[in-house]
C-alpha cells in the first residue's frame, strides 16, 4: 500500500476547515515546560508486585509519520481535535521496572546518548530511585529500535547492566542479525540496523531468545505482538488476579491507536500486521479489564482500555498518593 503524505493543498484545506472544527486558535494538549524538574518515576503496586515507571526522557518526530494509510487531511483533523500538534508528535519513553521477590526486571533500556539529546535519562532516574546498575537482575527488550535498545552499552561498548540476565524475542534477534539486512533497507534505516547489531552483540550480554509464553521470572511472561517490528514482543505481568501489559511499541499513541486502531505509521515494519496485533490486544485487554503501560504514552502511561463500538478509548489510571 502506498504511503500517503499531506500536500500543501491538503494542509490548506485543513486550515479552511478549522473554524468548523472549533479550532479558531491553535490549542495544544502539550503544556509549557516547567521552571524546574518534574518527577521522573511513578510507583504503584500490582497484587504483590512493586512496579515503577521510570522515564528515559522524550523526543519528537514528524506528525506526518502517523496514520500513513489514511487520508492525510483526516489524520490532521484528528490531531487538531485532540489538541495535538499537526507538525510534531511528542513521545514520552516510559520504562517498566518490576520488583518481585529478589528480582528487579527492567523492560527496555532506552537509547542512552546515541539517539535524541532529550532522551538518555534512564540511568540518572534509576539512581534517583536509589538503584545502581548492578541492582537490575533481568533486562527484557521488546524490540531492537534505537529508543529501546541503544542504551544497552556503556561508553566502553560493554553491557550497562553487568549482572543482568537478558531476554529478547527469538524472531526479533534473528531479524536484525540477518545477513545483508543493512543493504536491503532504505538508506535512512541503515543506521537503525547497524545500531541494533552493535547492541545485540554487546560484550558481556548472553541472550535468552524467547518464544511466546516464555516466563522471565514468575508472573512475567513474553507475548508475541509482531508488526511494529517482525519479532516485537510485549510483556504480560500478573500477580494474583491483577494483570498489566507493558505494550512496548505495539501501541504508540494514546489517542490514535484507540480511536482509529486501523491506522498504522511509517515506523511500523508491517503496517497491516501491526493493525491486526493492535486490534487483538485491544480486544483482549478491554475484555480482561487489565491495565496497560504505553511506552510512548503521556507519562506515566498507565491506564485501562474501554471498548466504544468499533473503537476504544484509553483511560488513564487514578494516581494514589498513599
Amino acid at each position: 500500500m502506498p504511503l500517503l503524505r499531506p500536500t500543501r493543498r491538503d494542509l490548506l484545506k485543513l486550515a479552511a476547515a478549522a473554524p468548523a472544527l472549533g479550532l479558531s486558535r491553535p490549542l495544544r494538549a502539550e503544556l509549557g515546560p516547567p521552571a524546574g524538574e518534574n518527577p521522573a518515576h511513578f510507583r504503584f503496586t500490582l497484587g504483590e508486585m512493586r512496579l515503577t515507571v521510570v522515564s528515559d526522557g522524550y523526543f519528537r518526530i514528524p506528525a506526518s509519520t502517523l496514520g500513513v494509510n489514511a487520508d492525510p487531511t483526516e489524520v490532521q483533523a484528528f490531531l487538531a481535535r485532540y489538541f495535538l500538534s499537526p507538525e510534531q508528535s511528542y513521545s514520552h519513553t516510559n520504562h517498566l521496572l518490576i520488583e518481585t521477590g529478589d528480582a528487579r526486571v527492567l523492560v527496555d533500556v532506552g537509547s542512552g546518548h546515541r539517539f535524541f539529546d532529550t532522551a538518555g535519562r534512564l540511568v540518572a532516574n534509576l539512581d534517583a530511585l536509589g538503584l545502581g546498575l548492578e541492582d537490575i537482575t533481568h533486562v527484557i527488550i521488546t524490540h531492537a529500535h534505537p529508543d529501546h535498545i541503544w542504551g544497552l552499552r556503556d561508553e566502553f561498548d560493554e553491557a550497562l547492566f553487568p549482572g543482568a540476565a537478558y531476554t529478547i524475542g527469538a524472531a526479533e534477534h534473528a531479524y536484525w542479525l540477518e545477513d545483508g539486512l543493512v543493504d536491503r533497507v532504505e538508506p535512512q534505516e541503515q543506521q537503525f540496523v547497524v545500531g541494533a547489531i552493535n547492541s545485540l552483540q554487546t560484550e558481556g550480554v548472553d541472550w535468552t531468545l524467547a518464544e511466546a509464553g516464555h516466563e522471565v521470572v514468575p508472573g512475567v511472561t513474553m507475548i508475541a505482538t509482531p508488526g511494529h517490528t517482525p519479532g516485537h514482543m510485549s510483556v504480560r505481568v500478573q500477580s494474583g488476579d491483577d494483570v498489566l501489559y507493558a505494550l512496548g511499541d505495539a501501541m504508540t499513541h494514546a489517542w490514535l491507536n484507540f480511536a482509529r486502531p486501523e491506522w498504522f505509521n511509517t515506523t511500523d515494519t508491517d503496517g497491516p500486521l501491526a493493525v491486526e496485533t493492535r486490534q487483538r490486544l485491544l480486544a483482549t485487554v478491554s475484555a480482561e479489564r487489565s491495565t496497560v503501560l504505553g511506552y510512548h504514552f503521556p507519562f506515566p502511561g498507565v491506564g485501562h482500555v474501554v471498548e466504544e463500538g468499533a473503537a476504544y478509548r484509553f483511560v488513564p489510571a487514578l494516581w494514589q498518593f498513599d
